[in-house]
């Protein structure tokens, strides 16, 4: 039979994290042994007490920790002139947007929900899925397609009134893009279309946006040099005519960001 002493008269100290031993003790009787033996499991109990301790404290304080703020989503519900259409990728109304906001310091991630050729009854048909994953605020910007179709201004309010609705039944703060009528529709036409964005903005309580496309010309007496900034289609903006209608909108958009943390954090 090996006795105690034999078998403990080497005890390494790198056995237990904690107040260490000597690097080694030697043990000349039964007795020292029994000294060491005790000494060793007095370590390694204080050790093993200390594993649910700081358990616990790591537990407490992942709790007490903040937690991640999330960027804030931003829906673009719109057609073409939101979907970048001709553009080359990052060169579109929704990436120059996003770009410009992060460098005014917000969080935000942007969702380009623009379908080319879209009118604002094809928003609307689409809108319950867009928001279907939540979002923080959504830009609508729609009616240029039914402006190109001559469509009756009363389809085209009905179908915004409709989306605005929508989005404040999902507690969702919007802006409202206007759009303009050209003249060769007419006094009369141009007047009902162009009234029903304010008018609206004003039934909904939401914030309206200027004309999409008026930043291209404001300040010119020659319009003509609207064709500066615009693909060759005439209709859709180029590179830098987005550029200009991104810093034109970007503060009002920053407001509806804005808007929209304050309802976040009331809630």
């Amino acid at each position: 039979m090996v006795s105690p002493a034999s078998t403990l008269r080497e005890i390494p100290r790198r056995i237990v994290t904690g107040p260490a031993l000597p690097a080694s003790s030697s043990c000349t009787s039964l007795r020292e042994s029994t000294v060491v033996f005790v000494s060793a499991c007095s370590v390694i109990a204080r050790s093993a007490l200390c594993v649910p301790v700081v358990s616990a404290l790591t537990a407490f304080l992942l709790l007490a920790a903040p937690a991640q703020a999330q960027p804030q989503k931003l829906i673009a519900l719109g057609d073409s002139l939101t979907q970048g259409y001709g553009l080359a990728e990052g060169d579109g109304f929704v990436p120059q947007l996003e770009a410009w906001l992060r460098q005014k310091g917000y969080d935000v991630q942007l969702v380009n929900a623009g379908v080319s050729g879209d009118t604002s009854q094809g928003g609307l048909s689409r809108l319950e899925w867009t928001l279907s994953e939540g979002a923080d605020a959504m830009i609508v910007t729609l009616g240029g397609n039914d402006l190109l179709r001559g469509l009756d201004p009363a389809l085209t309010r009905r179908n915004l009134d409709a989306i605005l609705s929508g989005a404040a039944a999902k507690d969702v703060p919007v802006l409202l893009v206007a759009m303009e009528a050209p003249g060769n529709y007419g006094p009369q036409y141009r007047e009902e279309f162009d009234r029903l964005y304010p008018e609206l903005a004003e039934k909904h309580g939401v914030l309206l946006g200027e004309s999409f496309l008026k930043p291209l010309v404001r300040g010119e007496t020659n319009l003509s040099v609207m064709r500066d900034f615009m693909q060759g289609d005439g209709i859709h903006p180029n590179r830098e005519g987005v550029t200009k209608i991104v810093e034109a909108m970007g503060p009002k958009v920053a407001e509806l960001l804005d808007q929209a943390r304050m309802r976040r954090e009331t809630k």
